[in-house]
């Protein structure tokens, strides 16, 4: 009898040390899938400042922290269960979905794309109704609209870092995914309420009771953060098309066996190969964004339209 109680601690001890091992594999396992993701943090980092652009500057961290908070909910609470789960059950439907938030993107891509170069015609009041829009009501129109774009970033984010992990243990999946969720969402968020509230901090400084070359730094601090803020717009408008075409092009084998061609021919100079399937990739989106646009006009047009008579 005793031997076997102290065979059962044997046993017991072995696991706690397997386990043990388990968990101190974890912060590895996070670092190398954080850097797996870097290029969609960065482009969700860009994507983001443009939804606080032209509102009250008193309001953009609220807003920011509501979009953080949202997303650290879909990240832990929807996206991590849902990747788990059909990486269990159904591993083939993963690539799928994600294609389909690759194209909503390349379509909003290319929707802004389209509004930067399209003329502009004015609204005659006499004519066309003018919609009246709130501030409360725009903040929550920009907000839906970010947690919108960030669901298909983080899905994208959340999958990637399921496929580092698809090999290992459950409980090291669940908790690499938990920590990669929570580390991301707070680096995004935070830079990004560093890259807002600059400015302030530029006017702060620029006051008299700070010493000149503190006042000129300032200056130039609110100088350059509009162009900046403007710059991050274009970037985050090249982010979704770029990420969102390469989403689409992976789940397809013919074009993902062309960008990886077009990679393995520059495969010499690794900055000109990064570009040109960057290049690719915008490309392919805005054409992929152009197709989705007309298939929606034709739909639409398609659909029975309601008669004045007919409303209530």
């Amino acid at each position: 009898m005793p031997s076997g109680f102290f065979a059962l601690l044997d046993d017991i001890g072995a696991l706690v040390k397997a386990s043990a091992a388990t968990l101190d594999d974890v912060p590895t396992q996070v670092a190398k899938t954080t850097g797996k993701v870097s290029g969609i943090v960065i482009d969700d980092t860009a994507v983001t400042p443009k939804y606080v652009v032209g509102l009250d500057p008193s309001r953009e961290l609220s807003i920011i922290f509501q979009i953080a908070k949202k997303s650290l909910f879909n990240k832990l609470l929807i996206l991590t269960p849902a990747a788990l789960i059909l990486g269990y059950f159904a591993p083939w439907a993963i690539t799928p979905i994600l294609m389909v938030g690759g194209a909503y993107l390349c379509f909003e891509g290319y929707e802004k794309v389209h509004s930067m170069f399209a003329k502009h015609h004015d609204v005659d009041p006499a004519t066309e109704p003018v919609e009246v829009i709130t501030p409360e009501e725009l903040e929550k129109e920009r907000v839906t609209g970010a947690v919108r774009t960030d669901i298909i970033l983080s899905a994208e984010i959340m999958a990637i870092a399921y496929n580092e992990v698809k090999d290992e243990p459950f409980a090291n999946q669940a908790m690499v995914m938990l920590a990669v969720a929570v580390f991301i969402t707070i680096a995004v968020y935070g830079f990004v309420g560093l890259i807002v509230k600059a400015d302030d901090f530029g006017v702060h400084l620029a006051q008299d009771r700070f010493h000149p070359v503190a006042q000129k730094f300032g200056r130039g601090i609110v100088k350059f953060m509009p162009h900046f803020l403007g710059f991050l717009g274009v970037v985050g408008t090249a982010a979704m098309l770029w990420v969102g075409a390469e989403i689409v092009a992976h789940g397809i084998p013919f074009t993902a066996h062309l960008l990886h061609d077009l990679e393995h021919a520059l495969a010499n100079i690794p900055v000109l190969a990064w570009f040109a399937k960057v290049v690719a990739c915008l490309i392919g989106g805005l054409i992929l964004g152009f197709i989705i646009e007309k298939i929606l006009i034709l739909v639409k047009k398609m659909l029975p339209k309601k008669k004045a008579s007919e409303k209530v």
